[in-house]
């Protein structure tokens, strides 16, 4: 086997260890993502709730959910929605090249 493939196989095996709880020397970083102000950003760019679901990639139903605190956006909705805030024309940008 190669360096390269033993160094995968240890690294997978230090992830399933670690998945069991078992003590490794990974190193793990846990990141706590705010949860934004839906309503304020989407008021912020001027839009509709239908308007930003449509161009942000979001059903219109979670946008109501997020804005009437009926529900709460799961982590990966919060990182984009942290994004929209800070530079939505980055967003725009990165989705209309896909």
């Amino acid at each position: 086997m190669s360096k390269l493939g033993e160094e995968v196989v240890k690294a997978m095996e230090e992830a399933v260890a670690h998945a069991r709880g078992e003590a490794t020397d990974a190193v793990v970083h846990h990141v706590c993502v705010a949860t934004p102000d839906v309503r304020a950003i989407r008021r912020k760019l001027g839009l509709s709730q239908v308007e930003f679901a449509q161009r942000f990639g979001f059903s219109v139903g979670n946008i109501r959910n997020w804005e009437q605190g009926i529900r709460r956006p799961e982590e990966p909705a919060r990182v984009l929605l942290t994004v929209i805030d800070r530079d939505p024309e980055a967003v725009r940008r990165a989705l209309s090249a896909a």
